[in-house]
């Protein structure tokens, strides 16, 4: 102990608590995904929006994941968000951790959550889905992947041939989301000249930002931007969404977030009374996987099951023990 300007310091502790400044916290927002993923944008937009900050974990934007599906028992759709040894799957579900993190601005306006939750369901599947169809036909695909080496463009295209067999989710011709665009576009363009606020549901809500990745997704390459662009009153929504931008945010590697992970204990369970409809109860070995695509099983302990969430206990040499978060809505479970 040093005395110092009349202060007495302590050097031992003050050394340690410049060391534990710099350590990675274990309640930090962590996000893994990449940049070009549309979903990965709208989850970015959403901690934007909330003005929170959060590390960055670039993952690879096809399988082989090791260090993700490590933290995840399997699931492997971008993005996933981490808190410690909590780690939350599918933006709906990522959209309420940060609602429960940051309270308002709200995804859920009050009195409009179910509207505001059923178009962003909506938005994530039909509108997402023509988006894919016309972002991946020949032409835009010839710009869209123009400078990556043949091998590359394969290796992409049979990673998204498996993403989506096995699911429900049935890939829509170009010709069919050409054919149905305009609708879309002319109803949404209708909404917006009409609407009091600027936002879709008049303040920002979750519906805006499950309608904007998927445009922001179209406006990467001159070839599908017109799309978007011919809609004036959608494109000035669409910057004024976007002008929420990302966020504060520093990158972490993945190799630090499995050892966030290991070194955590999960959060709380939600206290919240529930009959499960179909008898599953807490302490079952389950299985749960998307039913759209990406049906990848996760397997584990059911630690609880709202009307919301599901939650299962998962142990990894790497992570350690995790609780895997899951929506029920879009989501399965069965007993394993």
């Amino acid at each position: 102990i040093r005395q110092m300007g009349g202060l007495r310091v302590d050097c031992a502790l003050s050394c340690e608590l410049l060391t534990r400044a710099a350590e990675p916290s274990m309640s930090e927002l962590i996000l893994h995904h990449y940049p070009t993923s549309p979903f990965s944008e709208k989850a970015r937009l959403l901690l934007g929006f909330k003005g929170l900050s959060w590390r960055s974990v670039t993952i690879s934007p096809v399988m082989p994941k090791p260090d993700l599906t490590a933290l995840t028992g399997g699931y492997r759709k971008t993005p996933v968000l981490q808190v410690g040894a909590d780690v939350y799957c599918d933006t709906a579900l990522i959209a309420r951790r940060l609602e429960q993190e940051k309270a308002l601005p709200a995804f859920f306006p009050e009195g409009q959550e179910m509207i505001a939750a059923t178009f962003a369901a909506w938005a994530d599947s039909v509108v997402f889905q023509h988006a894919v169809s016309l972002v991946f036909q020949p032409e835009s695909i010839a710009v869209r992947f123009g400078t990556m080496p043949p091998e590359a463009i394969k290796a992409f295209i049979a990673d998204r041939t498996g993403l989506f067999s096995g699911g429900s989710a049935t890939r829509l011709s170009a010709e069919q989301a050409r054919h149905q665009w305009p609708t879309i576009m002319a109803r949404l363009e209708q909404q917006l000249q009409r609407e009091q606020g600027d936002f879709l549901l008049g303040e920002p809500s979750i519906a805006d930002f499950a309608l904007a990745h998927a445009l922001w997704f179209l406006k990467a390459t001159p070839v599908t931007s017109p799309l978007v662009d011919a809609y004036p009153a959608v494109s000035a929504w669409l910057g004024r969404v976007l002008g929420f931008g990302h966020g504060a945010f520093s990158e972490m590697t993945s190799i630090e977030a499995l050892e966030i992970a290991r070194n955590a204990t999960p959060a709380a369970l939600p206290d919240e009374q529930f009959d499960e409809p179909n008898g599953f109860a807490p302490g079952q070995q389950v299985v749960i996987a998307a039913t759209d695509y990406g049906v990848d099983p996760v397997a584990g302990e059911l630690m609880f099951a709202g009307c919301e969430e599901l939650i299962v206990r998962r142990e990894d040499e790497r992570a350690g023990v995790v609780h895997v978060h899951f929506p029920r809505f879009g989501f399965r479970i069965e007993a394993q």
